[in-house]
């Protein structure tokens, strides 16, 4: 099998799956699938895109930066979803047109400043920390805080808050997990009305994501198969 019948393959069992979960949840397929791609290489960033993949996403600065030039001739729309330190997040903006870390006042202005030194805006969405109790090394904003964050990070000039990002706690239950964060998100589309998106499900929790509202999920290996090792 060539690699890019393995990427269709995989690709096409996940599409099944989401159209599955949104069928047995009672939505219509308005998911969209973020390609998690980091440690796999641009060749396959190319391939996806001309399987008809738009969002891809990644999680290490020094490896998506080349990986972004490198394939900058494709109408991708490239996410940031690892944690973010404050001193990478001007590089971060010239790359990630979605940030999905935002979980801290200090980060949110880090980035807004990165944007607006170079005249953009960037959609970010805020990282939600559902693990009980919360882990700070897990990344992410106290249940109880995203309020305040939000109302923060909307007044930041270069970014528009988009909605929430999580990861389910392991071990747990993402069913209970992301039954948490429906309401959370909720509170921050009272905040911020255009903040609708969800970003929550990755390749083994995707169906309980979609069930509790999910309008993005991010994806690896499910699609790419086995990811290698970090150089």
């Amino acid at each position: 099998m060539t690699r890019r019948t393995d990427i269709e393959s995989g690709l096409a069992q996940v599409r099944d799956r989401i159209a599955r979960a949104c069928a047995s949840a009672g939505r219509s397929n308005d998911i969209t699938l973020v390609v998690v791609t980091k440690t796999y290489p641009a060749s396959d960033v190319r391939i996806l895109a001309d399987l008809g993949v738009r969002d891809v996403g990644e999680n290490r600065h020094q490896e998506a930066a080349p990986k972004f030039a490198e394939c900058a001739d494709l109408s991708l729309t490239w996410h940031m979803i690892g944690q973010l330190q404050r001193n990478k997040a001007a590089g971060v903006v010239h790359w990630a047109d979605v940030i999905e870390t935002i979980d801290r006042p200090e980060l949110a202005d880090a980035v807004g400043k990165g944007a607006m030194a170079q005249g953009v805006v960037r959609d970010v969405l805020l990282q939600v920390n559902l693990d009980q109790p919360v882990r700070p090394e897990r990344g992410g904003c106290a249940p109880d805080d995203v309020a305040a964050l939000c109302a923060h990070a909307a007044g930041v000039a270069g970014l528009r808050v988009r909605g929430v990002m999580a990861v389910a706690p392991h071990p747990g239950d993402p069913e209970e997990a992301f039954s948490r964060l429906a309401p959370i998100a909720g509170a921050v589309r009272g905040i911020v009305p255009g903040a609708t998106v969800l970003s929550a499900g990755m390749s083994d929790d995707l169906e309980a994501a979609i069930a509790h509202g999910a309008t993005h999920v991010r994806v690896g290996s499910a699609v790419l198969g086995r990811r290698p090792a970090l150089q």
